[in-house]
């Protein structure tokens, strides 16, 4: 009896002590989660907060660059530029800019714990994306800009600058399209009404009176404008979403090195094709006449392309860093919130015309933006996982938290 009584006490005592143990271990594990999360120097609130400041710098960016290169662009056919070429190469040419990035040492992050480095370090080296998946990808991009670009300075020399940019507005839905496939994006009521409104917004210049006139062309440069124009959205919808695929599905990476490495690459390649068309064409042995025919001056001819080629790296850095933040989608309707800055600016540096279809077309496309920010604003105030803004930051993996 003696012995039974304390074998029944002393389990009865091992139970106690072990539930003793584990309820000390699990607030260990608490104050030590408590304590990394009080002691951690950015806090969701900051982080969020620094995510929204980044998301204003690339915004800015984004709409002066826009404005600017569009304006600057004309400017350049306005004033006795005729080279196709040479105003597809400013577009894509200005890349060495971002070239001393690569000689500013590297920030590396330091983990405070280093039990799983083994294990982190093996499965980002695992994740690691194949050198020639990401290679033809980038040949891919850089081709089809350098036919965009191309595309887009056609459009430019023949169409007015206000009805160059309204029409642009189209190449939204074939973002969305593409989107749809290669990145899954969901569509909402509010979504699709804003992709509806800019697109009638692009249609109804197509009915635009004495449109001919008021670009000064014939007829058919006219129409080859618009067909340009066209075709180029087509192409900047695929490689909205293309970019977006390559950053997000690809590198997997989250960090300014991805933007920059991004222009780069696929510039370099656009930059390489349309050198090849311009000493292929007879362009080339013609630049030094047309310099010293331009209106402004030669001092004024090499401004004009220098700061173009300075406003488009500012334009791709900013749509570069929405996609990277935010969605592809979402950097291109804010590309249409710039839409009334360059016919406003027009008015004033071309003495151009607003007639009633294009205040009628600014409109739509207006109130197709604020239907999409409407939807931005809905997600902002749902769940978190229904909110691809705090997504892009708050299911970010170790491996790139070790990335960045």
């Amino acid at each position: 009896m003696v012995c039974e009584g304390s074998s029944s006490f002393d389990m009865e005592e091992v139970q106690e002590i072990q539930f003793n143990i584990k309820a000390q271990e699990a607030n260990k594990g608490d104050s030590h989660s408590y304590e990394n999360e009080s002691n951690q120097p950015n806090s969701p609130q900051t982080r969020r907060f620094a995510l929204w400041i980044r998301i204003g710098i690339y915004s800015f960016l984004a709409l002066f660059g826009q404005a600017a290169a569009t304006l600057l662009g004309r400017l350049y056919y306005e004033r006795g530029g005729k080279s196709q070429w040479l105003a597809t190469l400013v577009q894509l040419a200005g890349f060495p800019i971002l070239l001393p990035y690569y000689f500013f040492p590297n920030k590396k992050c330091k983990t405070k714990t280093n039990h799983n480095t083994a294990t982190t370090t093996h499965t980002i080296q695992s994740n690691k994306p194949s050198t020639l998946l990401v290679a033809s990808l980038y040949l891919v991009l850089g081709l089809i800009v350098a036919a965009n670009s191309f595309l887009a300075s056609v459009g430019l020399m023949y169409l007015p600058v206000s009805t160059y940019s309204i029409i642009s507005v189209s190449q939204l839905a074939f973002n969305a399209f593409f989107s749809f496939f290669l990145n899954s994006q969901k569509f909402t009521p509010y979504i699709i009404n804003s992709l509806v409104l800019l697109t009638i917004s692009s249609v109804l210049l197509v009915f635009e009176p004495n449109s001919e006139e008021s670009s000064k062309v014939s007829k058919g440069k006219y129409a080859t404008g618009l067909v340009c124009t066209v075709c180029d959205s087509v192409g900047s919808g695929l490689v909205f979403s293309l970019t977006q695929f390559l950053m997000k599905k690809v590198l997997k990476k989250k960090s300014f090195s991805v933007i920059v490495d991004v222009i780069v690459f696929q510039s370099l390649v656009a930059s390489v094709a349309i050198l090849v068309g311009l000493f292929a064409s007879s362009d080339w042995a013609t630049l030094r006449e047309e310099m010293n025919e331009f209106e402004l001056g030669k001092v004024s001819y090499v401004m004009t392309l220098s700061w173009t080629i300075i406003t488009w790296q500012l334009f791709f850095i900013g749509t570069m860093g929405l996609i990277l933040e935010v969605s592809s989608l979402f950097s291109n309707a804010l590309s249409v919130l710039g839409l009334p800055i360059v016919p406003v600016l027009a008015v004033f540096f071309f003495h151009e015309k607003m007639d009633g279809i294009k205040v009628m077309s600014m409109v739509l496309a207006i109130w197709g933006f604020v239907s999409y920010a409407y939807q931005n604003y809905l997600d902002n105030h749902s769940s978190k996982n229904d909110n691809p803004i705090s997504n892009s930051q708050n299911n970010a993996s170790p491996e790139k938290e070790i990335n960045d």
